[in-house]
C-alpha cells in the first residue's frame, strides 16, 4: 500500500507538471503513453498466439498526435492543415487497411485476420481514445477542463476502493474483477460527482467555467463515475482473457500504463463530447 500511495503521489506531480507545461509537452506525453500502452497491449495478446502488426499501430500514434495538435503546431509556424482534410483522413485509413490486408495476402503463412483485427482494435482502443485528452487541452480554458478527465477517473477509483473496503459486501462481477463490489461501485459514482461538483464550484468562482452551470459538472461527474468503471472493467476483462495479472510494471503498485490509464481512456471522450455540446 505504501509503495502504491508513494508512486501515485509521484505520478500526480508529474501529471500536473506535464499539463501545466502546455499543449506541446502534453501532446508528447500522450504520444509516449500511446506507444507504451500499445506495446503492453500487443505483448498481452501475444500470450494467446496473436501477432499484431505493431509498426502500423505505432505509426497511427504519430498521425493522431499531429492531427490533434494542429492548432499548437500552427502557432509555431508549422502548417499541417492538409491533415485535417477529410479526404486525407479517409486516405490514411484506406492505406492503413491496405497495408494490413497485404500482410494476410502476401504473408498468409504467418499472419491472419485475427492479427490485423487486434492491430486495429488496439488503435481504436488506445490511440483514438487517448487523442481526446489532447482535443480537450486544445479547447479555450483547456488547461482547466483537461483536469475533468483525471478527476473523473481518479476520484472514481479512489472512492470506489475505500467504499468497497469499508462497506463492500455484495460482489459485483467476480468472474472479471473479484474484489469489485456493488457498494464500491456506487461509492465511486457518488464520490466522483461530489469532487467534480467541487471542482466546478472552483471554476465558476474564478470565472473559468465559460458560463457552464454547476449542475453540469455534477452530471458529468455521474457520467464519468459510470464510464470510468466500464473502462476499468474492460481492461480487466481483456487481462482475464489473455491470462495476465497486469499489463506492465511501469508504476510500482499500479502496474503498466493500461492498468493506470484504463479509466482515463473512457472518461476523456465523455468529457470532450459533453463540453463540446455545451460550449459550441
Amino acid at each position: 500500500m505504501k509503495i502504491r500511495v508513494a508512486s501515485g503521489i509521484a505520478g500526480s506531480i508529474l501529471l500536473f507538471f506535464v499539463v501545466w507545461s502546455g499543449q506541446i509537452i502534453l501532446g508528447l506525453f500522450i504520444f509516449l503513453l500511446s506507444i507504451l500502452a500499445l506495446g503492453e497491449f500487443y505483448s498481452a495478446v501475444s500470450n494467446i498466439g496473436c501477432k499484431p502488426i505493431k509498426f502500423v499501430g505505432y505509426l497511427s500514434s504519430i498521425y493522431m498526435l499531429l492531427l490533434c495538435s494542429g492548432d499548437t503546431l500552427k502557432s509555431l509556424g508549422i502548417n499541417i492543415r492538409f491533415l485535417f482534410n477529410y479526404r486525407s483522413i479517409l486516405l490514411t485509413i484506406f492505406l492503413a487497411l491496405l497495408v494490413l490486408f497485404c500482410y494476410i495476402i502476401f504473408l498468409h503463412n504467418k499472419y491472419n485476420i485475427t492479427d490485423i483485427s487486434v492491430t486495429v482494435f488496439a488503435i481504436l482502443y488506445i490511440v483514438f481514445l487517448f487523442s481526446f485528452v489532447i482535443l480537450i487541452r486544445n479547447m479555450v480554458n483547456g488547461f482547466y477542463y483537461v483536469w475533468l478527465i483525471f478527476i473523473g477517473a481518479f476520484a472514481t477509483d479512489t472512492f470506489a476502493y475505500f467504499s468497497g473496503y469499508l462497506f463492500g459486501k455484495h460482489k459485483l462481477m467476480p468472474e472479471i474483477s473479484p474484489k469489485k463490489t456493488v457498494e464500491g461501485s456506487i461509492g465511486g459514482i457518488v464520490g466522483c460527482a461530489v469532487i467534480m461538483g467541487l471542482y466546478g464550484m472552483y471554476l465558476n468562482y474564478n470565472n473559468l467555467a465559460n458560463g457552464i452551470q454547476l449542475y453540469h459538472f455534477i452530471i458529468l461527474g455521474i457520467l464519468c463515475g459510470i464510464i470510468s468503471q466500464i473502462g476499468d472493467w474492460s481492461a480487466s476483462a481483456i487481462k482475464r482473457y489473455v491470462k495476465i495479472k497486469d499489463y506492465g510494471d511501469i508504476m510500482p503498485g499500479h502496474g503498466g500504463v493500461l492498468d493506470r490509464f484504463d479509466s482515463i481512456l473512457f472518461t476523456a471522450p465523455v468529457v470532450y463530447f459533453y463540453l463540446s455540446n455545451l460550449l459550441f
